[in-house]
This record gives C-alpha cells, structure tokens and sequence, in this order.
C-alpha cells in the first residue's frame, strides 16, 4: 500500500470541505426557517389577545341582542296593555251609553203602552 499523494490529500481534503460545506448551508437553511422563542411567544400573545378581543366583541353582541329582545318584549307586553285600555275605554265610552239609549228607549216604548 504506497501512501496518498499531495494532490490526493488536497482533493480528498476538498471534497470533505465541500461536503461539510454543503451540510453547513442544509442545517443554517434549517435554521432560517425556524422561528426564534421570543418572535413565537410575541405573535402567540398577540393571537391570544385577538382572540381574547373577539371573544369580547362577540360577548358584547350576544348581551346587546338580548337586551333587544327585551326591551322588545316590554314593548309587545306594553302595547298589550295600551290594547286592554283601549278595549276597556271603547266599552265604556261608546258600547255602554248606547246600550242605556237603548234600555231607556225600550224601557220608554215599554211604559207608554201600558
């Protein structure tokens, strides 16, 4: 077994360079493509805000409907009785004294022919 010659050290010696090279840019593309601790724990706490905020915003739409449907509630119960009122104003001011017209007019034909 004879022993490597300069150019055969040289060129093996170049393709492990080139080949650790090589492995070099393969992990720092690994690397680029990871995302630092801090950068992740920052844009996690800013979706966690977001999604704190909407959570909110939609707590704020359920109670703002629910107090709609309350108040139109109140409303319908209101004029409801506004309705009963008025039934009871009608009858009062307009069916009663024609009934009495009529009673006295009855109770009036009724005397006279007797």
């Amino acid at each position: 077994m004879s022993d490597p010659t300069a150019g055969e050290l040289e060129r093996r010696y170049n393709e492990r360079f080139a080949d650790f090279r090589e492995d070099l840019q393969n992990v720092q593309a690994q690397l680029d493509k990871r995302v630092s601790v801090e950068r992740y724990q920052t844009d996690q706490h800013y979706g966690d805000e977001a999604f704190r905020q909407l959570g909110e915003r939609v707590k704020a739409i359920e109670e703002a409907r629910r107090e709609e449907a309350r108040q139109v509630d109140a409303d319908r119960r209101t004029a409801e009785a506004q309705r009963r009122v008025d039934k009871r104003l009608l009858l009062t001011a307009f069916i009663v004294p024609v009934l009495l017209i009529f009673l006295q007019v009855y109770l009036a034909t009724r005397g006279d022919g007797s």
